[in-house]
């Protein structure tokens, strides 16, 4: 059973190019299960049948697991056994009787451009860490690009004459997308004055953003620099760099931007991922609609 799950994962490595995280969640979904099959005295993917898959469905349900999690196992095992029939390795598909719970759609937590601004002038310019902290607020907020692909850019993806950032995803699909003003002139304070104090004599010189140790900044240490100067602005929401995200397309919707457009800068490979949005703005048209008409 274990040399068809490795030669599965390895097409899934080197054949569909997922991102590291989506891989790792595939092979740990997926050993668990034929963890639990073998427990159960399976020899064979042949001998596996219905009441193998809802009975482990049952197990993850009994454990507590939310329910994303247990659709994601779902999605994987799916994925596995779709593998098998269509290679011969099994002439049955006993995962098409697992259902799939029902995942309660959350409305994308955001925070007001009022709190934006507050955030994006925590930084103090009077230090190196701090004309790149700036920077990099900047650049996220102007952009909405994921922290991942942050951290990732290197000086070259950085056209500021022309107003553009070329990004990589996650998924290995580049883009190009604009900046603003304060954007660029965050990026030109930090390439002027405060790269340079943080470069060492190893650091590559293809690194865009880098640490206090003259490396590459992670996505963690990002993390924790949004986090110390949300409470220095006095943000009261938990804030997260994807909030920063979200809050980028729910502003930009907010002020008529084009759905379309918006699917295009943040690179969401399904309208639907953007559409989840229009909700958020449409309920800030309400709010500035109810304090501000004279006959709401």
């Amino acid at each position: 059973m274990y040399e068809q799950l490795h030669q599965y994962l390895k097409v899934l490595q080197q054949e569909r190019k997922l991102t590291t995280n989506s891989y790792q969640s595939y092979e740990r979904d997926l050993l668990k299960f034929t963890g639990y099959l073998e427990g159960e005295g399976v020899k064979g993917w042949t001998s596996v049948h219905k009441h193998h898959t809802l009975k482990y469905m049952m197990q993850l349900k009994e454990a507590g697991l939310k329910s994303s999690t247990i659709a994601r196992h779902v999605v994987s095992i799916r994925a596995l056994f779709h593998y098998l029939m269509i290679h011969d390795f099994i002439s049955h598909d006993p995962s098409i009787f697992i259902e799939a719970p029902k995942i309660e759609k959350k409305v994308p937590q955001i925070i007001s451009q009022e709190d934006t601004n507050s955030l994006l002038q925590a930084p103090d310019l009077s230090t190196a860490v701090g004309i790149r902290d700036k920077a990099m607020l900047e650049l996220l907020y102007a952009t909405g690009i994921r922290v991942t692909e942050l951290v990732s850019l290197n000086v070259d993806h950085v056209h500021l004459s022309l107003g553009f950032i070329q990004v990589i995803s996650p998924s290995q699909k580049e883009r190009f997308v604009p900046f603003g003003n304060y954007a660029k002139e965050a990026i030109e304070a930090y390439m002027e004055h405060g790269r340079a104090q943080l470069t060492i004599e190893s650091t590559p010189h293809e690194v865009l953003f880098l640490n206090h140790h003259g490396g590459r900044i992670t996505r963690q240490g990002f993390w924790k620099l949004i986090k110390k100067y949300a409470l220095e602005a006095g943000v009261s929401d938990e804030i997260t760099p994807h909030t920063l995200r979200h809050s980028v397309a729910a502003h930009l919707l907010e002020n008529g931007a084009d759905v379309r457009a918006v699917q295009e800068i943040l690179g969401h490979v399904d309208i639907t991922s953007t559409m989840k949005y229009t909700s958020i703005a449409k309920t800030k048209m309400k709010e500035v609609y109810s304090s501000s008409h004279p006959r709401a």
